[in-house]
């Protein structure tokens, strides 16, 4: 434990007034000196940065930060860090704040709107400079007072509303096109659609542009394989006997998140071979399955990157117009998704 005024090896920690008097200069160099602000000449200068070594120093990042009118902290909110996606863009932030000295929070939203209002407003309540999200509730204008008081936020996988934001999304209709072209060269028409709960953004995006996607082949799409729920082991088992045990079974299938491509796989065991399927989202050991996933990969990386991007040039200019950006996706071919139509 450590206790204010001690470090952690128990011993007090010296403070400025004993700086200055080692230094034999005022308390208010020292403070300058710290605060790296202008007019204290080199010779000055020079003296206090010795005698906070051999005091060895340190100064209250957290008090000067404040006074500074910021905390030097990123509050990131997410879905679940459980999440392959969100677990890889809580790292790719963390190792940017580990390398620009700030400090992150990171809460879980499970999805459900009230704990979203909760979790960001136990956090703003800490004064965070900027919030990185991915919204849920269908407005987040309940931080407006935080956003006009001058924090950034910065939207992921899904745009915020009711609040100046910039948001980093994926290209969702593009990846579905590039799914739905793969399979149809494959001579697969009879293609079932498998996603989320429509009232999620990305999951409402996705399956319009399936619907786009598919008008474009001029094949009309059959509504009863067409399945949007919550993934799990027990619903997606229920979808796949509706999709592929029927006189005209689908012969392809497309999974339009990777929760729901982990119950599809874990559904297909045994027949995996004897349909086509493409994920929307990559799997970590997708490559090593068999046949290997065919997927859309989406990078969490890049994302985080670009949000962090955002976020910096944000900080300066916390009332200008939100931007939206969005990251391109790739189809990766592994063979699950080349498995031609039965007979």
């Amino acid at each position: 434990m450590t206790i204010s005024g001690v470090n952690g090896t128990g011993q007090r920690r010296p403070t400025m007034k004993e700086v200055a008097a080692r230094a034999g200069v005022a308390l208010k160099t020292v403070s300058r000196v710290v605060n790296e602000e202008p007019n204290v000449s080199p010779e000055l200068t020079a003296k206090v940065q010795a005698a906070i070594k051999e005091l060895n120093y340190t100064p209250n990042e957290s008090a000067r930060m404040l006074r500074r009118g910021k905390t030097g902290t990123i509050a990131v909110v997410i879905r679940d860090i459980g999440d392959p996606f969100f677990a890889s863009l809580g790292r790719a932030v963390e190792l940017w704040a580990r390398s620009s000295g700030s400090v992150v929070m990171i809460g879980l939203t499970d999805e459900d709107p009230d704990r979203e209002r909760d979790v960001c407003l136990e956090f703003v309540a800490r004064r965070p400079d900027a919030l990185i999200m991915a919204p849920i509730g269908e407005t987040q204008e309940y931080l407006a007072p935080h956003v006009d008081a001058g924090m950034a936020v910065v939207t992921i996988d899904r745009p915020a509303h009711g609040i100046e934001a910039d948001a980093v999304l994926a290209d969702n209709a593009g990846g579905i096109d590039q799914a739905i072209d793969h399979l149809v060269r494959q001579g697969h028409r009879r293609i079932a659609y498998l996603g989320d709960d429509e009232r999620i953004f990305t999951a409402r995006e996705r399956v319009v542009a399936y619907r786009a996607a598919m008008a474009r082949h001029r094949i009309e799409v059959d509504e009863d394989l067409v399945h949007l729920s919550e993934p799990t082991t027990e619903g997606i088992g229920i979808t796949l006997s509706a999709v592929l045990d029927r006189p005209e079974p689908a012969t392809a299938l497309l999974s339009a998140n990777n929760m729901t491509t982990a119950e599809v796989l874990r559904g297909l065991a045994g027949r995996r071979d004897q349909v086509a399927l493409v994920s929307f989202d990559d799997l970590a050991l997708g490559d090593l399955l068999s046949p290997g996933l065919t997927a859309v990969a989406q990078s969490a990386d890049v994302m985080a990157r670009t949000a962090i991007q955002l976020m910096t040039e944000r900080l300066p200019e916390p009332h200008r117009p939100g931007r939206t950006v969005r990251v391109p996706v790739k189809l990766t071919i592994r063979g699950s998704g080349e498995i031609p139509p039965a007979g």
